[in-house]
């Protein structure tokens, strides 16, 4: 008799776009495990029905995109760490009759950061625009990597003072300068930048001013395809080194799959397919 093949999905609001099924396709095939991967378009009003119909027809795991990972938050009874640092969730697991939750995103773009691109954060100093769901999700994975100095910039600043005081103690136990600041002087010539604001899926104008930029910073936008290209063109401008968020997308999904299924798939190929197929999409 053949093995169940085990049910998974991504559930969000628009979800059509989504890239992960056929990522996680290609890590089960890469493993040898049965599953299938769907979208799950909920009503915005309807994440919770969805969510709950989904279990009624067995589903084993599913990742949360824009924008219920704080509602997916709230329906978990039990979360990881990390998923109760960020109070966001974009990964949960069926236990039984209950939901356990976890935040993949963070330590996804971390891998992309410290592995795909070669570039270090122990010791550098880092800007984060943004403090939102996305914003809330990294924060925790990057400030274990120790940087030096990590600048939480955000609109309102009281959002951002919210997530550092939250995340203050990690960022004490990693010797990180966690700071909260305005998006119109967050600092100058930063190691790292990374845009993790709404400005990019809204169409909206670079959120922070060029001088947080220097000659060969990392400027990278958790955002990719044609919603990243207007940020990846004012890095390039003022000499930054941009890159989208298309690696963490395949490493948070193959830290969700690790989870889910016990083994960790292989990205690079995944990774290459995907590039791939974003640039010729956009006539690269």
């Amino acid at each position: 008799m053949p093995a169940p093949t085990d049910l998974y999905a991504v559930i969000g609001h628009p979800v059509a776009h989504s890239r992960s099924p056929a990522i996680h396709a290609a890590f089960a095939a890469a493993t040898g495990q049965a599953l299938r991967y769907e979208r799950l378009l909920a009503p915005l009003d309807g994440f919770a029905q969805t969510l709950a119909d989904f279990a009624a027809q067995g589903g084993r795991g599913c990742n949360i995109t824009v924008p219920f990972k704080f509602e997916a938050f709230a329906a978990a009874a039990e979360r990881s760490e990390r998923a109760e640092l960020a109070g966001a969730v974009n990964t949960l697991k069926r236990d039984g009759e209950r939901w356990l939750a976890d935040n993949t995103d963070g330590v996804g773009l971390v891998r992309d950061i410290v592995v795909n691109a070669g570039v270090p954060l122990a010791g550098r100093r880092v800007l984060l625009v943004g403090a939102g769901g996305a914003g809330a999700g990294v924060l925790g994975p990057l400030l274990a990597e120790g940087p030096a100095l990590l600048v939480l910039a955000n609109r309102s600043p009281d959002k951002a003072q919210a997530l550092v005081a939250r995340h203050a103690d990690l960022a004490r136990r990693h010797g990180v300068d966690l700071q909260a600041r305005g998006l119109g002087a967050p600092g100058i010539g930063f190691d790292v930048v990374l845009n993790a604001s709404a400005s990019s899926l809204g169409g909206g104008d670079i959120p922070v001013p060029a001088e947080v930029l220097r000659p060969g910073t990392l400027a990278l936008d958790l955002m990719y395809g044609p919603a990243a290209r207007p940020f990846l063109a004012w890095a390039a401008r003022h000499g930054a080194i941009g890159r989208d968020g298309l690696g963490m997308l395949v490493e948070q999904a193959a830290e969700s799959f690790a989870w889910w299924r016990g083994v960790r798939p292989p990205t690079d190929g995944v990774l290459a397919t995907l590039r791939a197929e974003v640039d010729a999409a956009q006539g690269h």
